[in-house]
């Protein structure tokens, strides 16, 4: 398993942010060779055998590694020692329907999965608070970013002490949207001028969901410099990443996870 590193713009050697590679591609398998997503219809040992070589290479135990079940919803949960105490079935169901997640813990793995949809990672390294999101055109509108800076800070991080780093995703050109999309975005206060264009032949519309992000994160008081937008598309470069336009829903996802080490900063 290869995994790519994503960077931070701040010295936090203790903070590490990766994102999973598709693997060996056979176009006769939209799940390919690493997939750690358990609920787009892949066999689930394969599943499972995924997730156990991302811990190996992450130097973690499998219960140390979580990802949520995500609907594209705003909704955010903080794993603390409460959810590690509980048991699995109860881990589960907190899990279920949140599209971001919040530690302090050190030593926790927390990630999302995506394919095409932007995956944002977010640290304070002056507290080591760290957190996941999964930002969909949905979940974009909705402010998911906000909504999880929000969620750190009430664990005691600062906006303008975080940094943020956004993971492959869909581009703008290759994202066509119908017009109820660009709707949503006006009517929630986006600045379209940012992330909007349409194509002069189709007359389609097309979103920009990592300059949209942006404009969330910096509405929240991220600084402008603290923000890193991905270097890669998702459906461009179908066949590193997992992309759900290219391959139909029933395919793998892209893992994007962060973890705060036991070393100090």
């Amino acid at each position: 398993m290869i995994l790519e590193q994503l960077k931070l713009t701040c010295n936090a050697p203790s903070i590490r942010v990766v994102q999973t590679l598709r693997g060996e591609v056979d176009d006769q398998n939209p799940y390919s060779q690493w997939n750690l997503c358990d609920y787009t219809g892949d066999d689930a040992l394969r599943v499972l055998n995924a997730r156990l070589t991302f811990c190996q290479h992450m130097g973690i135990d499998l219960d140390q590694l979580v990802m949520p079940r995500q609907s594209h919803t705003t909704n955010v949960a903080v794993i603390g020692q409460d959810f590690l105490d509980a048991d699995i079935d109860q881990q589960e169901r907190s899990l279920n329907d949140i599209d971001a997640l919040v530690t302090a813990l050190p030593g926790i793995c927390i990630g999302v999965n995506t394919a095409d949809c932007v995956p944002i990672a977010l640290a304070d390294p002056t507290t080591g608070i760290i957190a996941i999101a999964h930002a969909g055109w949905r979940g974009t509108v909705g402010r998911i970013a906000q909504c999880t800076v929000e969620t750190m800070c009430r664990l005691g991080a600062a906006p303008a002490d975080i940094y943020a780093t956004m993971g492959a995703s869909i581009c703008a050109d290759c994202f066509e949207v119908g017009d109820e999309v660009p709707q949503a975005f006006e009517q929630a206060g986006f600045d379209l001028k940012d992330i909007l264009h349409r194509n002069a032949e189709t007359g389609k519309a097309h979103i920009n969901l990592q300059h949209a992000n942006r404009q969330v994160l910096l509405a929240a008081g991220i600084p402008d410099d603290h923000i890193t937008l991905p270097t890669a598309c998702s459906r461009c470069n179908s066949d590193r990443y997992f992309s759900a336009r290219r391959l139909g829903i029933h395919s793998g996802r892209t893992f994007t996870a962060i973890i705060r080490t036991t070393r100090n900063n």
